[in-house]
């Protein structure tokens, strides 16, 4: 008698960005599953697609801010321009042939767990089943629109980074950037010479890390093409996994000779590049180095030191028609303004409703802080999977390879659902429970809880990020302990 293939298991991804494409590209490269992926948005790319503004660049390098599976020859330069990483994921949609696995405009609104199953919904009513979740929602998606008294009287253009409307022009106005963080610092440089001045508004001023950016020759790219080593020298270079280890330790405990070091360096930096004394004083932080994420700049120092350039530190009283009025009075008449104030990174999956076993109600589960489990799971949620969640390492540092890393955790477990060793994997309550409580009390040691306001931090002040190092992620997603969940079926 002849016997049935075995049904596939039906997964579906929650995003076509970065992290999502990932999935998308190993669920079908396994060949078991049955794939589908909803995409809020008319096309791929996420904060590349939706982030466009003059000026924006990755500060990780290039050549690390790609795939391992799928390495590119052709950046343009050490620090990739925006709009070549977004043609990077297009072009690896293509390659990859997922393209017919996503459902655009399709923006899920519910996911429910009833019947050993997820069932989801989607904003234009769509309802479909699955047996798996990956969801790939990204953090900065959500935009942050600053609440600034008179922001609607404003008579000039107005947009938030993020929604940057080029049909405005540029030329010959006077544009001010609010918002200081590696948004606002990109617009500023490329801006300036531009426009006819750019003021720079920020309430209180950052740390900045000299990064140099050089342009690839076409014989860089030549000999990339024909020599991939090349591209891991850099991707496995001492330079860049060097730094990334170096920072990360130092992060980890802010009391390191690592965080000295990091230190001496923006402050060498500030020292030695801003020539008048005053402006100086004006840029110093009042914090340490990388309590806010650090921003990595090759010529911001320079630039804001151009007389068609102004740096105003201070808070804002309101807009008015004719500009920004500072709480000192004084008016920064300008004829364009652009919101360079990020996102609200605590939303993840927010504002869809996702119900799992036993009543689990994410509402209720992040009603304080939102925490995943290596930032990929949670108890109360089975077969649900995150790619770069919450309490994940966020930084200075190539998110891909944070979301490829998880995966590899995450394809151990598929790997137990797809064999039929199990139905069901839930992560048990006391395993969420000890990590919560190792990670806050790491926490407090960590850079980002030494006394500053910044995204990093939760709705109680305490670091939201991963709290150790860049290797003990490593060795903790590259070992995954089965036992941590229970099986059910």
């Amino acid at each position: 008698m002849t016997q049935l293939p075995k049904p596939k298991l039906r997964v579906a991804v929650l995003g076509a960005g970065m992290s999502g494409i990932l999935a998308a590209i190993r669920l079908q490269q396994a060949g078991v599953y049955e794939v589908v992926v909803f995409e809020k948005a008319d096309r791929i790319g996420g904060t590349w697609r939706d982030n466009h503004y003059p000026g924006l660049t990755c500060d990780v390098p290039a050549h690390a801010y790609t795939f391992s599976f799928a390495p590119h020859a052709e950046w343009s330069s050490f620090l990739a321009p925006g709009p070549e990483i977004q043609q990077y994921f297009e072009g690896l949609v293509r390659q990859f042939q997922i393209e017919s696995l996503i459902r655009f405009n399709q923006e899920v609104s519910s996911c429910v767990w009833q019947n050993q199953g997820w069932q989801l919904q989607t904003s234009s009513g769509l309802q479909q089943s699955f047996d798996i979740v990956i969801a790939a929602t990204g953090v900065l998606h959500h935009l942050n629109q600053p609440e600034i008294k008179g922001l609607d009287s404003f008579a000039g253009d107005c947009f938030h980074s993020a929604r940057w409307d080029h049909s405005v022009p540029l030329q010959g106005r006077r544009v001010g950037v609010i918002g200081n963080g590696s948004t606002g610092v990109q617009i500023v440089s490329n801006l300036a010479g531009k426009a006819s001045r750019v003021v720079h508004i920020q309430r209180s001023p950052q740390w900045i890390m000299p990064y140099p950016n050089p342009p690839y020759s076409d014989a860089d790219r030549a000999a990339f093409r024909s020599d991939p080593a090349l591209i891991d020298q850099i991707r496995y270079s001492e330079f860049y996994l060097g730094l990334v280890n170096r920072f990360t330790e130092g992060v980890a405990d802010k009391d390191s000779q690592q965080m000295a070091e990091i230190e001496a360096v923006v402050l060498n930096h500030l020292e030695t590049s801003i020539r008048d004394p005053a402006m100086r004083e004006r840029l110093r932080p009042n914090y340490r180095a990388a309590c806010k994420r650090l921003i990595f700049s090759p010529d911001y120092f320079e630039v804001v030191q151009r007389d068609d350039v102004e740096v105003i530190v201070g808070e804002i009283a309101q807009i008015e028609p004719e500009g920004v009025r500072m709480k000192d009075g004084r008016l920064l008449a300008l004829d364009v303004l652009a919101l360079a104030t990020g996102f609200k990174a605590d939303r993840f999956l927010r504002p869809m409703t996702l119900l799992g076993q036993d009543g689990a109600d994410l509402a209720l589960s992040w009603a304080r802080k939102p925490s995943a489990y290596l930032g990929i799971a949670m108890p109360g949620f089975p077969n649900f999977f995150m790619l770069n969640g919450p309490t994940g390492p966020v930084g200075n540092f190539s998110l891909i390879d944070i979301a490829e890393r998880q995966w590899g955790y995450i394809d151990a477990l598929l790997a137990e659902l797809s064999s039929g060793r199990a139905k069901t994997l839930v992560l048990k309550p006391e395993v969420m429970q000890d990590y919560e409580a190792r990670r806050l009390q790491a926490g407090k040691q960590t850079i980002f809880g030494s006394g500053c306001s910044s995204w990093y931090l939760d709705s109680e002040g305490a670091p939201s990020t991963w709290p150790w190092n860049y290797q003990a992620f490593a060795e903790q997603t590259g070992a995954p302990r089965l036992e941590e969940f229970e099986r059910i079926g």
